[in-house]
């Protein structure tokens, strides 16, 4: 979903921009409540994948490419202030070393995938973790739901942009058309991505799972039956 240089005027880059700059702003902020010594790391993993899935790119078509974007993993994984910062780093290192995306665009890109996709991602995973079963099992089925929903939202978002800033000269239906469909196809991989990476890491350590901090919260408050009789 990455947004060349050039292919939203001067306006709407600003805005996306001002949105990016603010949004990490708070991440900042945020990420200091969600991160510590021991999850800490598993951030610096988290962006690692992302940046390898996010480095396979195939052509949707009005100059855009698709691939995973990683938001709704990371959100799962590290807290959804983490995973703002980082897919902003992401995207950030594929502009300056990789020519993937634009700097121009880069405040774009990241309104897209670490604002939104991140955002919707984790608002689909708490709404679905809140109806299921509150047991450890339950998150990853919410994080491939969270993942599931967020590309598709995400790239609707890039063409409500376009409608408003896309300088190519291309029907806005034909954009949404294309985004939509091969995005829909995406959020499906990347679901099933997300809830086999999300669910490997519940297995071996559940603690470290953002996501599953509320669970395993409430399975510590439990009383113990003494001496270890049922």
């Amino acid at each position: 979903m990455h947004v060349p240089d050039g292919f939203l005027d001067a306006p709407t880059s600003v805005a996306t921009g001002a949105v990016a700059v603010t949004a990490v702003g708070l991440a900042l902020r945020g990420s200091r409540r969600e991160l510590d010594d021991r999850t800490a790391p598993l951030a610096g993993l988290v962006a690692a994948f992302v940046f390898a899935t996010q480095m396979v790119n195939f052509p949707v078509g009005a100059g855009t490419s698709g691939h995973l974007l990683g938001g709704a993993l990371a959100a799962a994984l590290v807290g959804p202030w983490t995973a703002v910062l980082v897919v902003s780093v992401v995207l950030l290192v594929q502009a300056l070393l990789f020519a993937d995306g634009g700097l121009t665009a880069l405040g774009t890109n990241i309104t897209l995938m670490a604002v939104v996709g991140v955002g919707v991602g984790w608002l689909v995973l708490v709404l679905v973790r809140a109806v299921l079963p509150k047991r450890i099992s339950s998150i990853p089925i919410a994080a491939a739901a969270g993942a599931l929903v967020s590309v598709p939202v995400a790239a609707a978002a890039f063409t409500g942009l376009f409608a408003i800033g896309g300088v190519a000269d291309i029907p806005i239906g034909s954009v949404l058309t294309a985004m939509v469909t091969w995005h829909t196809a995406i959020g499906v991989g990347e679901a099933v991505i997300t809830g086999l990476v999300v669910s490997a890491v519940t297995v071996s350590r559940p603690d470290l799972v953002y996501a599953a901090r509320p669970v395993v919260a409430r399975a510590a408050l439990r009383p113990r039956p003494e001496g270890g009789a049922a």
